[in-house]
């Protein structure tokens, strides 16, 4: 995989973060967990339920030698969050996210609850959420 970085730009690679100081592309060659810059949250961006999932999970991904006590807080979290959400897009998409997560595919199932994130928009706003039963 070949990954085009700015000058300054951050990447986190195995748990390490990497800077590079002038603009330069990476070629990846084996099997990495990584997230560029942009993909990352900060606490102080993890302001709603999913999007605290998903600083768990990136944690996960960040943090490799240190994955039990964030998958514990994960298994809290994402059961907590099925026990108030009655949206099928939500339910569907945290049970991809959990298989993924046992399968240690940290950056896909980052991306699965990136993609709720509209939905949760929605729902936490009260504006009309169609599931996609409803859109069939």
């Amino acid at each position: 995989m070949r990954i085009s970085l700015r000058a300054g730009e951050q990447i986190y690679v195995n748990g390490a973060v990497l800077r590079v100081d002038r603009k330069v592309g990476l070629d990846l060659i084996n099997d990495v967990a990584f997230l560029l810059e942009s993909q990352v949250m900060q606490v102080g961006d993890a302001t709603t339920p999913l999007r605290q999932l998903y600083f768990i999970v990136q944690l996960m991904l960040m943090s490799p030698h240190d994955v039990a006590d964030s998958k514990s807080l994960y298994r809290d979290h994402r059961a907590a969050i099925l026990l108030v959400t009655e949206n099928a897009d939500v339910r569907l998409g945290l049970e991809a996210v959990e298989e993924l997560v046992e399968a240690r595919r940290y950056y896909d199932a980052l991306r699965k609850i990136r993609a709720l994130f509209d939905v949760e928009h929605a729902i936490l706003n009260g504006t009309p959420v169609l599931d996609a039963a409803q859109v069939a």
